[in-house]
C-alpha cells in the first residue's frame, strides 16, 4: 500500500465520523439519497495506522491530465488531506475495498448529535468530473464501479441502468444495496447446493452444475432417467455459466449470468390440481423460449405454480394462475409467464421464496424513516431502501402472515414486521409455514406449527410473524425451511435446527446409527445441531428438502465450499454411499463434488 493510501485509511475513520470531519474540513448542504444514520457498526473494518508526515506532492513535469480522467495526479496544491488533489486514489480505495452503500452515504454525510449535528466536507459529495457522469460525487462513482462488477448489471444498455436506477431511488448506492440484497439472500454468484425433492443439484462457484439422485423424470439433465447416487457433471451446459438453480418435483431450472433460463424434466410449470403430470419429459437442459426477452435471476418452484424473478425486480409466474390464485386468468398448463400484478408492478423484488401453494417476495422500498431535519446547518436527509415481505396464494394456517386464513389472489404488505421493528433480510417459505431472519438477527415464524416447526415450544398456528424467543442469544443470518421443518445458521457458523425429525433430517442423531432411538423424534424449539458443530466447519448455507411428497435430506454448505449431507437417501439424493439396506444418513457426510 503506498503512503497516501495509508493516509487515506487512517483518516477515514467511520467509527469516528467527528474525526473525519475535523482532518477533511467543514460542513455545508446536503442532500443524500440515502440513510447515512442509520445504527450498527459499520462493515469496514478499521486499522490503527501510525500517521506519517507526507511531504507535499511535486507537481508532475509534463502537462497536468484533464480533470475528466481517472488518473492518479491532480492539478491541485495539496492541502492539509493530500489526496484531496488526487481523487483517483480515493476512488480507487472506495471500489476496490467493496464498501457497503451505507458506508458510502456515510463518508457523503456523517452526522452525530453532541453538540449539534455535523457532517464531512464537500470532498466526498460534490462532483469528481469523472466519466461517465461528470456530476457524480466519488462515492457515488464508487457504488457504480461496483455494480459494474455484478454479472447481472454487466449487460445493461445505459438506458436500463438509469431505469433500474430511478426504481430504486435514484441512487446508484441504492442500486448496489438492491443487487448486493439480492446476493445475500440467493448466493448468487457462489456456490450453492439444493436439496430437491429426490434429486440434488451442486453449483460451483465458477458455474457449472453437478446433479444426483432420482431421475425418474429426466430432471438430472443428463440425457438419460436413470438415478445418480454420485454427483455428476451435467457437460451439456459446458461454456454457460449458470448463477441460480430451483428444484422442484421431477424438474430442474437453471439460471445463467445472461438471465437465460434452462429448463428440464417435467415439461410442465407446475402440477394440476390433482398431481397430473406434463405430457411429455425433457431430460437435457433446454431453453425456455417464453422467457427469452426477460432477464431472469430467480426461480422458485412452487406444487402448482413456477415464479421467476426479472433483473428489474419483476415476477413473473407460470400455471395455477386462476384469478382467485395468483391474481390472472390461465390455464394449468399454461408455458407463457404473467407478470404478477398488483401492489409489487413498480416496486423492486430482491428474492422470491414458493410454497406448497403460496409465494413471498422480500421488496425494496423506502422505509418511511428519517432523520431530524436541522433548518439551521440545512442538513436533511431523504428515505432510504429498505426491505419488506409480500406474500400471495393459499392463506390456510395463516402461512400469509396477514392475521387471517384467507387466499391473496394479489400481493400483500406484510404489516407485522413494522410492529416487531424488525427489517427483514432473507426469507423462506416452507410448504405449510414461512420465517424470516431480520437485519438484527432475529428470526420470525408463521403458518402452521406441526411438529413444533415455528420453533416456539408448540405446535400451534400463527397467523402473524412471531420472534422466536428461544434464539434470542443468536444472530441469525441465513434460514431455510422444508415441510414442516427449519433450519437456522448463526452468524459464527452455528446451526439450529427444530420441527419434524423425520428421515434424520434434522442432524439430531445421538443415538446409534443403526437403531431408531431419537433420530425420528420431532423438535418444538431450536436445538444445536452439534453434528456440524464437530465437522469444525462454518456453514454458510443450508438447503432441504421442501415437498409433502418425498422424504426429506438436508444439504449443509460451508464457507470453504464444502457439502455435508445427511436426512433420506434412498434414491442417491444424498450424493454419498450408503450401507446395504439403508436408506437414510443420520449424520453429516461429505460429499465428494469440488464447488470451489
Amino acid at each position: 500500500m503506498c503512503a497516501c493510501v495509508s493516509h487515506f485509511s487512517s483518516l477515514v475513520d467511520f467509527n469516528n465520523s467527528e474525526q473525519v470531519a475535523r482532518k477533511l474540513g467543514h460542513c455545508s448542504d446536503i442532500a443524500v439519497p440515502m440513510d447515512a444514520t442509520a445504527s450498527g457498526a459499520s462493515s469496514v473494518q478499521y486499522h490503527n495506522i501510525t500517521e506519517q508526515a507526507i511531504a507535499p506532492l511535486a507537481p508532475p513535469p509534463h502537462v497536468a491530465h484533464q480533470r475528466q480522467q481517472r488518473h492518479c495526479f491532480g492539478n491541485e496544491t495539496p492541502g492539509e488531506f493530500p489526496l484531496s488533489a488526487n481523487p483517483s486514489i480515493v476512488l480507487h480505495f472506495l471500489s476496490a475495498c467493496n464498501l457497503d452503500p451505507q458506508d458510502l452515504a456515510k463518508l457523503e454525510a456523517s452526522v452525530f448529535y453532541l453538540p449539534f449535528p455535523k457532517a464531512t466536507c464537500s470532498f466526498f459529495r460534490q462532483p469528481a468530473h469523472f466519466t461517465p457522469d461528470h456530476e457524480l460525487s466519488l462515492a457515488e462513482l464508487a457504488a457504480l464501479d461496483m455494480c459494474q462488477k455484478r454479472a447481472i448489471f454487466k449487460p445493461m444498455t445505459i438506458e436500463q441502468q438509469q431505469c433500474l436506477k430511478q426504481s430504486c431511488g435514484g441512487s446508484w448506492k441504492l442500486v448496489l444495496r438492491y443487487l448486493l440484497a439480492g446476493e445475500a439472500c440467493t448466493r448468487r454468484e457462489k456456490s450453492q447446493a439444493i436439496a430437491g425433492p429426490g434429486h440434488s443439484l451442486a453449483v460451483t462457484s465458477k458455474g457449472a452444475v453437478y446433479s444426483f439422485g432420482s431421475n425418474s423424470s429426466g430432471q438430472l439433465g443428463h440425457g438419460t432417467t436413470a438415478e445418480e447416487t454420485r454427483p455428476s457433471l451435467i457437460r451439456s451446459l459446458q461454456g454457460i455459466r449458470i448463477i441460480h438453480a430451483a428444484a422442484g418435483a421431477g424438474r430442474t431450472m437453471l439460471i445463467s449470468d445472461a438471465g437465460r433460463v434452462y429448463a428440464f424434466g417435467k415439461d410442465s410449470f407446475g402440477e394440476a390440481e390433482y398431481g397430473a403430470q406434463g405430457n411429455k419429459l425433457v431430460t437435457t437442459p433446454h431453453l425456455v423460449e417464453s422467457l427469452k426477452d426477460i432477464f431472469v435471476v430467480q426461480a422458485a418452484i412452487g406444487n402448482f405454480f413456477t415464479a421467476v424473478l426479472s433483473r428489474e425486480g419483476r415476477i413473473y409466474t407460470f400455471s395455477w394462475g386462476d384469478e382467485s390464485k395468483l391474481g390472472h386468468q390461465m390455464e394449468p398448463n399454461d408455458l407463457e409467464p404473467r407478470p404478477l400484478l398488483g401492489d409489487l408492478e413498480n416496486i423492486p423484488v430482491v428474492q422470491i421464496a414458493a410454497g406448497y401453494c403460496y409465494l413471498l417476495a422480500l421488496a425494496c422500498q423506502p422505509s418511511g424513516m428519517c432523520v431530524p431535519y436541522y433548518p439551521y446547518f440545512n442538513i436533511k436527509f431523504v428515505e432510504f431502501l429498505a426491505l419488506s415481505v409480500y406474500s400471495v396464494g393459499c392463506g390456510l394456517g395463516g402461512k400469509l402472515g396477514h392475521g387471517t386464513r384467507t387466499d391473496e389472489k394479489q400481493p400483500r404488505l406484510i404489516q407485522q414486521f413494522a410492529v416487531l421493528n424488525l427489517q427483514p433480510v432473507v426469507v423462506a417459505a416452507g410448504a405449510w409455514h414461512a420465517a424470516v431472519v431480520g437485519k438484527d438477527g432475529r428470526v420470525c415464524t408463521w403458518g402452521w406449527g406441526r411438529y413444533g416447526c415455528l420453533g416456539h415450544g408448540n405446535e400451534d398456528c400463527e397467523s402473524v410473524p412471531k420472534v422466536v424467543e428461544a434464539l434470542s442469544n443468536v444472530k441469525a443470518v441465513h434460514v431455510a425451511t422444508g415441510d414442516y421443518t427449519t433450519f437456522v445458521v448463526s452468524d459464527d457458523g452455528d446451526v439450529y435446527s427444530f420441527g419434524c425429525g423425520e428421515s434424520s433430517s434434522l442432524g439430531h442423531n445421538t443415538a446409534a446409527a443403526d437403531e431408531q432411538g431419537n433420530r425420528h423424534t420431532n423438535v418444538l424449539s431450536p436445538e444445536l445441531v452439534t453434528s456440524l458443530k464437530e465437522v469444525k466447519e462454518r456453514v454458510v448455507q443450508i438447503s432441504l428438502t421442501n415437498s409433502i411428497y418425498w422424504n426429506a435430506h438436508t444439504f449443509a454448505l460451508t464457507d470453504s465450499d464444502k457439502l455435508y449431507a445427511f436426512g433420506a437417501g434412498d434414491k442417491g439424493q444424498l450424493g454419498v454411499e450408503l450401507a446395504a439396506n439403508q436408506t437414510e444418513r443420520a449424520n453429516p457426510d461429505r460429499v465428494e463434488v469440488d464447488l470451489s
